[in-house]
């Protein structure tokens, strides 16, 4: 008897074990690529990063299951792969690549875990009925950010700084309706097999459009930092962070899996601080807090009511 009361909790330790592991490698370096992409950014243009990034990230997952032989996708599943590599990759990330060029990596990352919000208000016009918890989420968070903000009044007379606020805003927005897109046409499609695939068409999109707009540099140009940079985001923000978060979604409840949306912006505000000499002031934690407060009160919402 105890030895299968053992066995029982070893198996129970081994299959709640390796999911939270994989949540917390996901909390951490996705924290970290947002220091990559503003290392990587400062010698070379920012959407020609994110294409050769997306390119050999897509390009090692087409590979994989090229060689395990996968089945492709079919008919309207191209649709929804198309619309998201479009939406995630595409506009997403390539813009808040190009948004941390302007402004510090820790502000980035917290504009970019705004997304949360950005599907609420989405939903609102969509004709979705909001939770108390959520309009109070809603307002938390806003204050929060007007806090943050308070810090970088003067900032806001300087264009760049402008440009870069813009291009991370709209990178969060076009990811929460990338979420909302991929919960309303959600298929049995391998999600890694998609990823890869998505991946590998916005780099051709990123490629087509340096291109067109002349913005590309020889890649005998590129420095050896960009590379590492570069080699730094295929690895872990492409391709071991995707693997591991995905596996954490399936194996872990959402309240949990979630968790890394609050981790992130801590990650990359903490190590902007160290390696770049970004300001952390009393504001910045302050309103960093509060906004993360108010973001959790809207997940929770949005689980509670399943918007």
């Amino acid at each position: 008897m105890k030895a299968k009361i053992k066995h029982a909790v070893s198996s129970k330790i081994k299959t709640i074990g390796l999911p939270i592991l994989a949540l917390c490698f996901v909390c951490f370096f996705w924290g970290t690529t947002w220091i990559a992409s503003k290392e990587g950014v400062k010698y070379m243009p920012a959407l020609q990063l994110a294409a050769i990034r997306q390119f050999i990230g897509g390009s090692l997952y087409l590979c994989y299951f090229l060689y395990k032989k996968a089945p492709w996708p079919k008919g309207k599943q191209w649709k929804a792969i198309i619309i998201l590599s479009v939406l995630n990759f595409v506009l997403s990330n390539g813009l808040s690549t190009w948004g941390v060029k302007y402004i510090s990596s820790g502000l980035g990352a917290i504009i970019g875990a705004l997304v949360p919000l950005w599907v609420v208000i989405i939903s609102l016009f969509r004709g979705a009925k909001l939770a108390r918890l959520a309009f109070l989420g809603l307002l938390v968070s806003f204050a929060g950010v007007c806090v943050i903000f308070y810090d970088h009044l003067s900032d806001f007379l300087i264009p760049d700084f402008r440009f870069g606020i813009l291009l991370s805003i709209i990178a969060t927005i076009t990811w929460a309706f990338g979420t909302l897109y991929t919960k309303k046409k959600a298929a049995s499609f391998n999600p890694y097999f998609s990823l890869g695939i998505q991946m590998f068409l916005s780099s051709l999109l990123l490629f087509a459009y340096n291109g067109a707009t002349g913005t590309s540099v020889r890649l005998s140009a590129i420095p050896m930092m960009s590379w590492l940079s570069i080699a730094y985001l295929v690895l872990f923000g492409s391709v071991l962070t995707f693997i591991a978060f995905i596996y954490a979604l399936q194996n872990l409840p959402a309240h949990i899996s979630s968790i890394y949306a609050y981790i992130n912006p801590i990650v990359a505000v903490i190590l902007g601080t160290i390696i770049f000499g970004e300001p952390l002031t009393i504001a910045i934690a302050i309103g960093g807090g509060v906004t993360l407060s108010g973001l959790y009160m809207v997940n929770y919402s949005m689980r509670k009511t399943k918007i």
